[in-house]
C-alpha cells in the first residue's frame, strides 16, 4: 500500500520554522489502527488524514472532504495547523481548482479559504468558563512559580495569567510533572496566556500564550491554532475586541483572529 505523505510547516514562510504536521492523502479507506500506527512514525504534534467522500470525488476537482487529526498517541477533535497544512496540501501540491474547501471534522464542518496573502480558516469559537481553583491546584503549583491571578477551563484546556511575555517566554515547564499531578483524564491541554502590552516600537499584541499537551502525546506545541480558539473567547471578552493579533512565545508568529460572535 502506498499512501502520499507531505510535511508543511504551518503558519510560517519559510523552512523549518512555524509548526510541522504531515498530511496523508487517502484514495480509499484506511484500517482504523493505521491512523494511529501512521501518526506515530510521523512523530510529528499533529498528522492529518484527508479522506474522499464519495467514490467518485477527486483530490484536485471536489471541494469537500472528511478530516482527521492524530498525535503521536491519540486522535484530537481539533487541530489547526495540520489545517491549515492539509488546506495548504490540496492548493499548493495538488493544485485543487477551488477558491474555498470544507473539511467534514468531529469539530463540525471547517472551511479554509485562498486570500492573496495565504489561506483564510474559519475555527469554532470555544466558550470559557471558571474553573475550581482546588481542582487544578497541584498542577497550577508545579508550573507557575507566580501567584495565580486568574484560572478558567475552556472544554480541553485549563489556563491563567503570568506577569510578563519574558518571564513567559523562558519559562522551563517540567511535562513528566504535568502528568504526574493530574491524570484524571479532565485536562488534554494546558495554555499558558497573559495579556499584551498595547504601544512601542514594535508591533503590538492583544495576548501572549504556550501550549502544553503531555496528556496526548505532545510535550510543547509550538503554533496551535485549536487553542486559539479558546484564547480568542477569553480574550475577546476580556479586551471587548473581535479582532485580535495573538503571539506564541515560541515562534514569531502573529495569528489575526476576526472574530464572528
Amino acid at each position: 500500500m502506498k499512501l502520499p505523505i507531505f510535511i508543511a510547516d504551518a503558519f510560517t514562510a519559510r523552512a523549518f520554522r512555524g509548526n510541522p504536521a504531515a498530511v496523508c492523502l487517502l484514495e480509499n479507506e484506511l484500517e482504523e489502527d493505521m491512523h494511529q500506527k501512521i501518526a506515530r512514525e510521523m512523530n510529528l504534534s499533529e498528522t492529518a488524514f484527508i479522506r474522499k467522500l464519495h467514490p467518485t470525488d477527486n483530490f484536485a476537482q471536489s471541494s469537500c472532504f472528511g478530516l482527521r487529526w492524530f498525535t503521536p498517541a491519540s486522535e484530537v477533535p481539533l487541530c489547526g495547523h495540520a489545517t491549515l497544512a492539509s488546506a495548504a496540501v490540496l492548493f499548493y501540491k495538488i493544485k485543487n481548482v477551488n477558491s474555498t474547501l470544507t473539511f467534514v471534522t468531529l469539530s463540525g464542518e471547517l472551511r479554509a479559504r485562498q486570500a492573496e496573502d495565504g489561506i483564510v480558516l474559519d475555527l469554532p469559537l470555544y466558550p470559557v468558563y471558571p474553573q475550581d481553583f482546588h481542582e487544578v491546584e497541584d498542577l497550577i503549583k508545579v508550573t507557575a512559580p507566580w501567584p495565580v491571578l486568574q484560572n478558567l477551563c475552556g472544554e480541553w484546556a485549563v489556563k491563567w495569567v503570568c506577569p510578563n511575555p519574558s518571564f513567559l517566554e523562558n519559562l522551563k515547564v517540567n511535562t513528566e510533572n504535568l502528568l504526574q499531578v493530574e491524570n484524571t483524564g479532565k485536562v488534554k491541554g494546558l495554555i499558558l496566556t497573559l495579556k499584551g502590552e498595547p504601544g512601542g516600537q514594535s508591533r503590538s499584541f492583544d495576548f501572549y500564550s504556550r501550549y502544553f499537551a503531555p496528556w496526548v502525546g505532545v510535550a510543547e506545541d509550538p503554533v496551535t491554532g485549536s487553542a486559539h480558539a479558546v484564547l480568542s473567547s477569553y480574550w475577546s471578552q476580556q479586551l471587548g475586541k473581535k479582532e485580535m493579533h495573538g503571539r506564541t512565545l515560541v515562534f514569531l508568529l502573529i495569528c489575526t483572529i476576526p472574530l464572528k460572535m
